[in-house]
């Protein structure tokens, strides 16, 4: 008999047992995929930038291969978890034998790192016989077995029966969890759902009613410490809140991210006077905080950050210009990645200043002295909007330098990097569950040839993949804060969960587009504001480029 053959035959009710095995498999091959790369890029027994920046191909398609890795091991972890607690129902079963048929075929086949572009494992470095040895009968058996017409038809008859559920399948989330994301949903669905869609047509803020009600559910101060009136919830709040206020709209979602990064900075690096003056302010929403980080030749490049900040007594002079700043027309505070020592090359002369303002209207943006700024206009991702900003010699009391030491500033950004990206994957992961309600909804009420799109299996097909991918989104996610909920190093999984997370909401509303059909490019239905919202996620808090090599050198430095 045939491995294929053999392979067909594996009895699905062991599926997690499989998943164990195929797991273990596809960590072994992604272990020589690095030490295959790391040769590679190696130079007189270290890692060569030289040499990575010229086999970015091979180094970034190595950081999706782990991702995938991830993946893996994750769907399995997701079904033992759930098989053990009696909660492996059809449908979850379903999530897991699709994704690992899907995503195990992607990896022996070709990984999309986006639209036009492949990593296939001969590019990494990896022999016939290597890829064959990974390519078990296990494995054989989930890529015939898993993703099958019939399984998913089948997954799509279960959501279908079961709309109106938070999720599709469980999320093996506690009780706590489960009554934070029902809190959310209600909120967002009276208080966002009806009217984000006009928000985004007419390029409106968000309404102070709104940000109010944020305030008032707890989302400023969700994971600050309560001395200082937050909630003292972990990160997997944080990306329960975040997923279903971005399931309404990115934006409302986003609101969020902007108090959680100010809050984390001042927490981190703050001094104990800064601590207490600001964190519970934060909180309450009485500040509404921005990041004052980019600028406009520096991208993802900060170490070349030119902003100046000159000290004058007891306050800092500011001079420079600053672009894709969210928010700051509405914004009290600032935290701004400036220049204070301009004799410190790269990011040693870095220093972060907390910048109070005045809050601004579209007839007065910035009435604060030393400030200018222009809208930029953008194809989504509004009610918070976007401008590039001028400083003229704005002042910033000595006091407000975080930590009170110059010179700190990039160590004290990065602290933050990874609660950024966990966050980010979670709005990718609403905005993938949006386009999945939208496009399940019109699958269900557009009539054509006498039946529902959705009773079409092209169609079909597009709603169980997305099913699948935002469950694989939000495995990833929940993976990556509970690591950093533990104290455990975690750029690594936060940029994993990131990167596939906005992959995934892109690909979802693309398809939700696609089964709208013309209507999709109206600007009329909703799902043409999600595939512009969609779009974003994959630039950033890290480009998809920028986040696949910071990934790949982590690995290849020896993480995990």
């Amino acid at each position: 008999m045939s491995r294929s053959a053999n392979a067909a035959a594996l009895p699905r009710h062991d599926l997690v047992d499989l998943a164990k095995e195929a797991a273990a498999a596809v960590a072994r091959l992604s272990a020589e995929a690095t030490s295959a790369v790391r040769a590679l890029v190696t130079e007189n027994g270290k890692l060569s930038n030289a040499l990575i920046e010229r086999e970015q191909h091979a180094t970034h398609g190595l950081a999706w291969l782990c991702t995938y890795a991830e993946v893996v091991r994750e769907l399995a972890d997701y079904g033992e978890q759930l098989k053990s607690e009696g909660r492996f129902g059809e449908t979850e079963e379903l999530l897991v034998a699709i994704g690992l048929g899907e995503y195990l075929a992607q990896i022996f086949g070709g990984i999309p790192m986006n639209q036009g572009e492949f990593v296939r494992l001969p590019e990494l470095g990896l022999t016939p016989s290597r890829i064959a040895d990974a390519r078990t009968p296990v494995v054989e058996a989930l890529i015939a077995t898993g993703n099958t017409p019939a399984d998913r038809a089948r997954l799509v008859a279960l959501i279908r029966a079961s709309q109106g559920s938070a999720t599709v399948g469980d999320p093996g989330l506690d009780d706590t969890m489960e009554a934070i994301r029902e809190e959310m949903r209600k909120f967002a669905a009276a208080e966002v759902e009806p009217y984000a869609h006009e928000w985004h047509l007419k390029n409106e803020y968000i309404p102070l009613e709104v940000v109010r009600g944020l305030a008032d559910l707890g989302v400023f101060g969700l994971t600050l410490p309560e001395e200082f009136g937050g909630m003292g919830l972990g990160k997997i709040a944080m990306c329960v809140v975040s997923e279903e206020l971005s399931r309404a709209y990115i934006g409302v979602g986003s609101l969020g991210t902007r108090s959680e990064i100010a809050a984390e900075l001042i927490l981190c690096g703050g001094t104990e006077e800064q601590k207490a003056h600001w964190l519970p302010r934060i909180a309450s929403g009485e500040i509404l905080p921005t990041a004052v980080f980019t600028e406009p030749n520096t991208g993802s490049d900060l170490a070349s950050l030119k902003t100046r900040a000159v000290r004058e007594g007891d306050v800092y002079r500011i001079t420079g210009n600053k672009t894709w700043i969210t928010h700051p027309v509405r914004a009290d505070m600032m935290t701004m990645l400036v220049r204070t020592n301009p004799d410190e090359p790269g990011y040693k002369g870095l220093s972060i200043l907390l910048g109070e303002k005045d809050r601004g209207t579209d007839e007065n943006p910035f009435p604060t002295k030393g400030i200018t700024g222009g809208e930029i206009e953008v194809l989504g991702y509004r009610g918070m909007k976007e401008y590039e900003l001028a400083f003229d010699g704005f002042e910033v009391p000595a006091a407000n330098l975080l930590g009170g030491v110059e010179g700190q500033g990039f160590k004290q950004l990065m602290q933050t990097f990874e609660s950024a990206r966990i966050q980010t994957a979670a709005r990718a992961v609403g905005v993938a569950q949006s386009a999945l309600d939208i496009g399940l909804r019109y699958a269900e009420e557009r009539i054509q040839f006498g039946k529902p799109l959705v009773e079409f299996p092209r169609v079909a097909d597009k709603i169980a993949m997305m099913a699948v991918e935002v469950n694989i989104a939000r495995r990833l996610t929940y993976f990556s804060a509970r690591a950093k909920d533990d104290d455990k190093r975690c750029d690594v999984e936060a940029g994993m969960a990131k990167l596939l997370g906005a992959r995934i909401a892109w690909a979802a509303a693309d398809n939700a587009l696609q089964i709208h059909g013309g209507n999709g490019f109206a600007l009329e239905y909703k799902i043409s504001r999600v595939l512009c919202d969609a779009r974003i996620l994959n630039i950033f808090e890290g480009a998809a480029e920028i986040q696949a090599q910071v990934i790949a050198r982590r690995i290849l430095d020896g993480a995990n």
